[in-house]
């Protein structure tokens, strides 16, 4: 559930020479140039940054997380395995480290006995952030809601699209071995795999409009926008009825946050940027903001569903337990804790300040702009706390994840 939050690589210009040559010239490849050896991306913490091990909600929620995490790993084959810094974990040594603790916290321990249970039994690995000083960016994400309708009329304009038929992704590991992790999406035409559409030629060129129907309609372009930006939502309806809108697929460009071209063009000092702000300058400027917006080539489909959202894994996402984070270089489900901050609301539900954060969690969705070990989204949950927590966390921390020794 995310921020045109699943990850995948836009089909660049090298990327399509080595398509074209791969699956319809046969011509042969230089080998590319090695890449710089990079540091590690998660790695053991010293003694002097090992966390004292606490929980700011009591362990409210966490085995309802933990629950959703075991599920998905019970799909996965038990040796499949999964980046961690300078090791490889499997599946099935995901699902008893998980299990492990989840028997643990249901006793209700206190500091001191969960500080000895993780020291005895748990190998602690701190991420290593994007410079290697172990400090990582958190933003957040919420579950958006917009009006809708499931007809176009007058008041219903703004498309809101499934996946699309003509939608190809490759998978270049099957062609090379240092090509693994790499994904490139496009669409066929004739014998030649091309980009796909850009957010532009959707919404203004509207490349899609006679060959996919829409899914449901929208009210409001930025709220449409901002599903986007969430990658899922609840659809309401004029009848009083809610579907879901969860994440089908994306276009294969990469998102540009639109807040960087508001700074540049002085429409929003940096200090002040929040979602909200963005919001605002959208609405304010109507006849600017299609063109701001598609500054934004990366492009989310949809599925409807019954359901409550659900992340990359396929399941639920649990509101304040559920972690979005880069998926190659740390371990889908895995139980994380992190030390950030938290907003604290006045009586009018503004945030009035922030404090520090201390929780156990799970790495359960990702990110179109969430890469890296020095990225982190914190998923809030909805309704409008949820928004202004999400849309105004931008704060340094620490994450560490925690996997039981062998011998345990």
């Amino acid at each position: 559930m995310k921020t045109d939050r699943r990850w995948t690589t836009a089909l660049g210009g090298f990327a399509l020479g080595v398509v074209w040559c791969l699956l319809w010239a046969g011509c042969a490849l230089p080998p590319p140039e090695k890449p710089p050896l990079e540091p590690l991306a998660a790695v053991p913490p010293t003694a002097a940054d090992f966390p004292l091990f606490t929980d700011d909600l009591a362990f409210e929620g966490l085995e309802e997380g933990i629950q959703r995490s075991l599920e998905f790993l019970a799909r996965q084959p038990a040796d499949r395995t999964f980046n961690l810094g300078p090791q490889r974990v499997t599946a099935e040594h995901l699902q008893r480290s998980l299990t492990a603790f989840r028997d643990f916290i249901r006793t209700r321990p206190s500091a001191a006995m969960l500080n000895a249970f993780v020291r005895e039994r748990y190998d602690v690995f701190r991420a290593s952030g994007e410079t290697g000083d172990g400090q990582v960016l958190f933003t957040g994400y919420y579950e958006p809601v917009i009006r809708g309708s499931l007809t176009p009329d007058q008041g219903y304009a703004h498309p809101i699209y499934g996946l699309p038929r003509g939608l190809v992704e490759v998978n270049l590991s099957a062609f090379r071995d240092e090509w693994q992790g790499i994904r490139i999406v496009g669409r066929l035409e004739g014998s030649k795999l091309l980009r796909y559409y850009t957010r532009a030629e959707i919404d203004t060129g509207e490349a899609l409009r006679d060959s996919e129907p829409p899914l449901a309609w929208a009210g409001d372009p930025v709220d449409l926008f901002f599903l986007h930006i969430q990658g899922s939502g609840r659809l309401e309806l004029g009848n009083g009825e809610s579907l879901f809108l969860q994440y089908a697929g994306q276009n294969g460009h990469p998102y540009y946050a639109i807040g960087r071209h508001l700074i540049e063009i002085g429409a929003v000092p940096a200090e002040e940027m929040s979602m909200q702000r963005i919001r605002a300058w959208l609405e304010a400027h109507p006849d600017l903001a299609p063109g701001v917006m598609n500054r934004n080539p990366s492009y989310i489909f949809f599925q409807l569903s019954s359901k409550s959202p659900t992340g990359s894994l396929g399941v639920p996402v649990t509101a304040g337990r559920s972690l979005a984070l880069d998926h190659e270089v740390f371990p889908s489900a895995a139980l994380a804790y992190v030390t950030t901050a938290k907003p604290l609301a006045d009586a009018g539900g503004r945030i009035a300040r922030w404090e520090s954060l201390q929780r156990f969690m799970l790495n359960q969705d990702r990110g179109g702009a969430i890469r890296g070990p020095g990225r982190a989204d914190f998923y809030w949950g909805g309704g409008d706390f949820a928004q202004a927590a999400a849309g105004h966390m931008k704060h340094p921390g620490q994450l560490y994840f925690l996997i039981l020794k062998p011998a345990s």
